[in-house]
């Protein structure tokens, strides 16, 4: 390759103000090709590209991967995985630090914060005075007076942080706060303590812009098929598909505008997942459970894309990101033109043209939502599992899939955290849970997919109650959301 080509790509990353690193020179000069080049430098010259997600744009690889385009459906973020190698403590501090950065980059937008100081600093005054910091929260506690503190630590030291419960508007919120989230603090520095005046979330802004397509067009969201499961609601299913095909005459008018098919993990229910799993088991052989549903997507028109992202059920790792479900493991799902596979997460974008910047999907699954329906009182005493609205809202607000270093499993990329939302999507869908919900959030839609399971043993003990066979249909020229019952 010509080194000015790669060049291009440094005064890409320069021009946007993004401080290129050694990792990120490696990763710039191992591009092989013109049009990988070329893709990646229109992406980062559009502005969709912040200094958290450089190492998701510089992956590209090939099909199924960052920036190829699959009709009207392209692959913005999707995991590439890591040459494997056996993970160090190094491995934890700089992933911890990646995701530091990034998210404190965020905050620094925020007016609020943009005159912080690093906690050394505050440490080495000695008078009272007005401060605004970052930091991550490594402890949370409580004193004898029911006032929260707060230790938080930056990288160049720690200090505590006291919330006092006379601030109920901050004190509130503070509640909800969660070991390893990253936030801002402006209060009042007095003997090395400080006493928080306000606190400050990375969030999205009020100002989102709601995109609304140019024409009339649909996309539907499922989550959690769990094909081979005893308790799979194969007729239900069936019966979706069947209307999907026009086999109804409700709806004929909108079923012709579908063009999005989105399933957002657990495409089949896996082998040895939980406790007693193999006597719920209808097909105990995961390369037929894969095949099975390869044969009842098949059945979908061919004019609707589908994008599979896998979930915790599926033959995969479990730690986050997940890659894409093998062709090994689903050969006859690889084979269907209409499919897209993707990571979990992953952003996809939709519905792009000429005139029309498209829609930017944020795909997750949801495993960690179980940590956040036991750990955060607000969520858990407004509905818990019922409520998958606070808990996107909850990640949203912390720019973060899995804030809580025990939330999830995760793999420690040492280059950049792959759960930092770093771009702001326009669609946030998820699953998990089985319950479906519509909501949306400073102006992102937000779903959780219903499932095609009836209620197992296992969820019975841990205090799941599904809702199966609901469909999210979404008119993307209005971006009204209405809840199809099968």
């Amino acid at each position: 390759m010509d080194p000015e080509s790669h060049k291009q790509i440094v005064q890409a990353l320069l021009a946007r103000k993004i401080l290129v690193s050694q990792a990120m020179l490696e990763k710039i000069k191992a591009l092989d090709s013109d049009e990988k080049i070329e893709l990646i430098k229109k992406r980062i010259e559009s502005g969709a590209v912040s200094e958290g997600s450089v190492f998701e744009v510089l992956s590209f690889k090939g099909e199924n991967t960052c920036g190829i385009d699959e009709g009207s459906v392209e692959i913005v973020s999707s995991y590439v995985e890591q040459a494997v190698k056996k993970k160090e403590v190094s491995d934890f501090v700089s992933y911890f630090r990646n995701r530091y950065r990034a998210v404190e980059q965020i905050l620094k937008n925020r007016p609020e914060l943009r005159a912080t100081v690093s906690l050394s600093r505050v440490l080495e005054r000695r008078s009272s005075e007005k401060v605004s910091v970052i930091g991550i929260v490594f402890d949370k506690s409580e004193t004898k007076n029911g006032n929260i503190v707060l230790s938080i630590e930056d990288v160049s030291g720690s200090m505590k942080v006291i919330i006092n419960k006379n601030r109920p508007d901050v004190f509130s919120e503070a509640k909800d706060i969660v070991p390893d989230e990253i936030i801002g603090v402006v209060g009042t520095n007095k003997e090395k303590i400080i006493f928080a005046d306000s606190i400050y979330w990375p969030d999205i802004p009020l100002h989102k812009e709601l995109k609304k397509s140019p024409d009339e067009a649909y996309a539907v969201f499922l989550s959690d098929l769990h094909v081979g499961s005893s308790n799979f609601l194969g007729e239900k299913l069936d019966k979706f598909i069947s209307w999907l095909s026009g086999g109804f005459d409700e709806h004929r008018d909108v079923v012709d505008k579908i063009k999005y098919l989105f399933i957002v993990g657990d495409l089949v229910d896996g082998v040895g997942i939980y406790p007693g799993q193999e006597d719920e088991l209808l097909i105990k052989d995961i390369y037929e459970q894969y095949e099975e549903c390869a044969k009842i997507l098949s059945r979908i028109p061919r004019r609707i894309k589908i994008i599979l992202c896998p979930g915790n059920h599926d033959a995969m790792r479990i730690s986050e990101p997940q890659p894409p479900v093998s062709v090994e493991l689903a050969p006859a799902l690889y084979q269907m033109e209409n499919v897209v596979m993707v990571s979990n997460p992953a952003i996809v974008r939709i519905h792009k043209s000429d005139s029309f910047p498209g829609f930017d999907i944020l795909v997750y699954h949801g495993y960690c939502f179980d940590y956040y329906v036991s750990n955060v009182d607000s969520i858990r005493n407004q509905g818990g599992y019922h409520r998958a609205d606070l808990l996107m809202k909850f990640l949203l607000k912390r720019r973060h899939l899995s804030p809580s270093h025990s939330a999830t499993l995760y793999i420690p990329d040492i280059t950049y955290d792959p759960l930092v939302i770093s771009s702001i999507p326009d669609f946030f869908i998820t699953g998990h849970i089985h319950y479906t919900v519509a909501a949306s959030y400073n102006n992102v839609t937000l779903i959780c997919g219903s499932c095609w399971q009836s209620q197992t043993a296992f969820q019975v003990k841990v205090g799941h109650d599904p809702e199966p066979a609901r469909v999210p249909l979404v008119n993307l020229q209005t971006r009204k959301v209405k809840i199809l019952k099968f």
